[in-house]
């Protein structure tokens, strides 16, 4: 595991809750993750979400991850647990733009105790944001805590990758991106087997510089006045942000970070 012990959650809520987040959901779109719509359904095909079941989404951000799933995949009941209030106050003002109120609740809460009841829910999911999360061990206990017996926990997240990560790598790239902890599959998998669920999958997705091209060809040639005006004009700032984006394509091209995908099931 990689760590930034100088990272806490108000870091992460400062992004989310300011010009940083915006600039995200300007280049990766409302579902702010990694590979988009195609991502969440190929997450959802391999767990087995379908109609009539009830899962949580743990960080949720606005929501876009619980709105796919009752839409794309007919789930019937979503609930979405995040820390930052402003995001969640957007996403109920996206679920009542799209009509969907009565099928999507939202909790303000800390992902690692999220006061829900205990095996209620047929599936945990999260999408490219629980690196944002200090505490693995106890994100990994409560969502375990939240399933039924043979319920699934399915998410996609920003791991280090087969080539390991130097001192000086993670240092930096921990420190753009506001990730208090990164892991590999490998350590993700020890979690969940320690918590009594078996790994079904668990993979690099492969997306992450075809990504990481796409967002700097986004922000170098298409958007760059819309994420200047989101950063106030700054274009020093501008500069800065497009090197390290540059700096984290170099990582992923490398086999150093990737978007790792993991679906598991709780022992009964």
């Amino acid at each position: 595991m990689k760590s930034a012990a100088q990272i806490h959650l108000s870091d992460v809520q400062a992004v989310y809750s300011g010009p940083e987040g915006r600039l995200w959901e300007l280049l990766m779109g409302e579902q702010v993750h990694m590979g988009g719509l195609a991502s969440s359904q190929d997450l959802a095909e391999r767990a087995g979400i379908g109609p009539g079941q009830a899962g949580v989404d743990f960080c949720c951000a606005s929501g876009a991850g619980m709105r796919f799933l009752v839409r794309f995949r007919h789930v019937a009941r979503m609930t979405g647990v995040d820390a930052t209030g402003p995001m969640l106050e957007l996403g109920r003002r996206r679920c009542a733009e799209e009509g969907l109120v009565d099928r999507l609740e939202f909790v303000e809460a800390d992902v690692c105790a999220s006061g829900l009841p205990s095996g209620q829910f047929d599936f945990v999911w999260g999408e490219d944001a629980w690196c944002y999360v200090a505490d693995k061990r106890r994100l990994i206990a409560e969502a375990t805590r939240l399933l039924k017996p043979a319920g699934r926990i399915a998410f996609t997240d920003w791991m280090e990758g087969s080539v390991e990560l130097s001192a000086d790598e993670a240092s930096r790239y921990l420190a753009f991106m506001k990730f208090p902890s990164i892991l590999t599959l490998a350590e993700y998998n020890a979690l969940l087997t320690e918590q009594g669920c078996t790994a079904i999958v668990a993979q690099d997705t492969g997306r992450f510089p075809c990504h990481a091209r796409l967002y700097l060809d986004l922000i170098e040639k298409q958007l760059t006045y819309d994420a200047l005006k989101i950063i106030g004009f700054d274009t020093a700032l501008a500069q800065r942000l497009v090197g390290e984006m540059h700096f984290l394509l170099g990582l992923a091209e490398a086999g150093k970070i990737i978007q790792g995908q993991i679906v598991a099931e709780k022992r009964s």
